[in-house]
């Protein structure tokens, strides 16, 4: 039922916002420059990678060693406006016709986290990652690593249709409220540095 619902839901979802994507990606490709679309590995279902798709926010500049500036330097207005609104994780919904993503699960992080997971926290990758989830809901980018990871394991523990729904409502409210936007006005965070994270339960 889930993966049904997330097919039909996400090829709703690009019909409809089919133009609202294309003008995106005029502005993308004429604020930022060339390539509309990030595209990075990520782990998935069982931690296998896949090519997650983003709206590009982060322009290539480079300093005069040519090495790229940090990626506060590099993330220009209109890149805060879309990662606040989650506007650039749209392109996700082919990830999700493809499979490798489902509407709701935990966020895909990156590849170099892996081998810093606990066995719990590795629970993670037993569901297909998500475009939202349990911990974007309780928080976003402004809640700490232990926090995010308590919620993503609390989810693959409790999942059902219905929680699932009730996370897709509550994503759009606090998207639209611009909730749990970190102080520097953008949905952003550090790096996961692979602390160990005890559990009470």
């Amino acid at each position: 039922m889930k993966r049904l619902f997330d097919i039909l839901a996400a090829t709703l979802l690009l019909i409809v916002l089919s133009p609202l994507m294309g003008m995106i990606a005029l502005i993308v490709r004429v604020r930022i420059g060339r390539g509309i679309l990030f595209r990075q590995q990520r782990p998935g279902l069982n931690a296998k990678p896949f090519c997650i798709y983003k709206f590009r926010t982060m322009t290539e500049a480079k300093g005069p060693d040519g090495a790229l500036l940090p990626d506060e330097q590099r993330l220009p207005a209109i890149g805060k406006f879309l990662r606040s609104y989650s506007l650039d994780e749209l392109p996700e919904l082919f990830n999700v016709i493809k499979c490798e993503m489902s509407l709701v699960g935990p966020r895909p992080l990156l590849m170099e986290y892996l081998p810093m997971y606990s066995p719990r926290e590795a629970r993670r990758h037993l569901v297909l990652p998500g475009i939202t989830g349990w911990a974007q809901i309780n928080g976003r980018n402004s809640i700490s690593w232990e926090e995010k990871l308590r919620f993503d394991i609390w989810y693959v523990d409790h999942r059902t249709f219905w929680l699932d729904i009730k996370i897709l409502f509550l994503t759009m409210v606090k998207v639209l409220k611009r909730e749990g936007i970190s102080q520097k006005g953008h949905a952003t965070m550090g790096k996961y540095t692979g602390k160990k994270i005890s559990y009470d339960n």
